[in-house]
């Protein structure tokens, strides 16, 4: 789970002029001071040596909730992820009233390629936050206090990914090898679907535990301790026993091993490999175009109030696309289709919280129709958009379902 508060945001500046430190403040609706970073490590190469200040165009963003206020600490001491402004995302050449009416008539409209922001970094206090816009203004200083070589940027981006991995895998609670006696891996069933929900529910079950401490306790949480008393408290509920030394040091074994092979290959990137990492599927990028249009149309329109809280149906239509183009985005992009059999069912149930998240769509898209919100020809267009999706997800969870039950090709 990810703190995502680009519409709060007012403006901000990153500063990565100090090799493998990244600083910055930014300032969000709410709060009469601005929040200060304090990173660990390298921007990507467009970023490193150099200072970014971005401004949201928007006149009024949306103020940060009151549990947000409460929780989100004021200073973020951690590790950056990735940190660019170079990523590209479809911007129109058109006003939006032109694009509109292309829109409802299927018509192509002019686009070209422009930049959006991507910040993303993991904080000791609130875990993993991401900051994503294309309609940031960007301003980069001309002055670069160091370079970074290509070569150098796999190597961080590699980091930047090992770090966010790094995280996750605490949070769902992969500490390193298996130590109980068992078949080999390589004999064993695949999982099975109900395994894999039932590993699903347990993650999700860590996360809500965590958050709900981070909130009773407030902006000074200590998220690391948070974290490594959870996870115990989960060992201690499966009934785990207390590691015995050996276990202790296989286990620190493995870790060396991991961190060794993790050096190795930021020593000697492989472009091919990022590239098929970057590779990403149509539905998910179908899911992520589309919540893009359902976020920045509406508001365009004036179809949505300045008060409208997050229950409000065109609100929660663009919150829920975007949630389930997450979903296809971890379950599909860079991975080969059909994906090994012993890694089907795990991706049966990402598929299906997509598949929820389209419901809830879905069900916004109802809401539309009932008050008269936006539209009839624009919601209809969406209902239509969205249910093709779900019929696509659907035919992949069946092709899994049945990969899954022939067992191993």
């Amino acid at each position: 789970m990810a703190w995502r508060i680009d519409e709060s945001v007012i403006r901000g500046e990153i500063d990565n002029r100090v090799r493998d430190r990244v600083t910055g403040r930014i300032w969000f609706a709410g709060l009469t001071e601005p929040v200060e970073l304090d990173l660990a490590g390298n921007a990507w190469r467009d970023l490193a040596g150099r200072r970014l200040e971005f401004v949201n165009p928007v006149s009024l963003p949306k103020p940060l909730g009151a549990e947000e206020l409460k929780r989100f600490a004021r200073r973020q001491h951690g590790t950056i992820g990735d940190c660019t402004a170079s990523r590209k995302v479809k911007v129109p050449e058109i006003s939006m009233e032109e694009l509109m009416e292309r829109y409802k008539t299927k018509q192509p409209f002019p686009w070209h390629w422009g930049n959006s922001l991507y910040l993303e970094w993991v904080s000791e206090a609130n875990g993993r936050v991401v900051i994503e816009s294309a309609g940031y203004t960007l301003t980069v200083s001309p002055d670069i206090a160091w370079d970074m070589t290509p070569a150098e940027e796999e190597t961080q981006r590699r980091a930047n990914a090992a770090a966010m991995d790094g995280f996750m895998q605490r949070l769902g609670g992969a500490d390193g090898p298996a130590v109980a006696e068992g078949p080999a891996w390589n004999d064993r069933a695949p999982q099975s679907e109900a395994e894999a929900e039932k590993m699903q529910e347990e993650s999700d079950l860590l996360a809500d535990r965590i958050n709900a401490r981070i909130e009773r306790e407030g902006p000074n949480a200590d998220y690391e301790k948070i974290l490594d008393e959870e996870l115990e408290r989960r060992r201690r509920e499966r009934g785990e026993a207390p590691l015995t030394p050996e276990q202790e040091a296989e286990r620190d074994e493995w870790l060396e091993e991991a961190n060794r092979a993790a050096e190795e290959a930021m020593k000697h990137p492989d472009p091919e490999a990022d590239a098929e990492l970057d590779r990403k599927h149509p539905l998910a990028e179908q899911a992520f175009d589309l919540s893009v249009r359902l976020m920045q149309e509406p508001q365009a329109r004036g179809w949505v109030p300045d008060d409208a809280t997050e229950e409000h149906p065109l609100i929660e239509l663009g919150g829920s696309t975007m949630k389930a183009g997450a979903k296809f985005a971890g379950a599909l992009d860079g991975e080969d289709w059909p994906p090994p059999v012993e890694f089907c069912a795990a991706t049966i149930v990402r598929l299906k919280r997509a598949r929820e998240f389209l419901d809830d769509a879905l069900r916004a898209v109802e809401m539309c129709t009932q008050q008269a919100l936006g539209e009839p020809a624009w919601v209809d267009g969406v209902r239509r958009e969205l249910t093709a999706m779900a019929h696509a997800c659907d035919a992949l969870i069946a092709e899994l379902r049945a990969r899954l039950e022939r067992g191993h090709d």
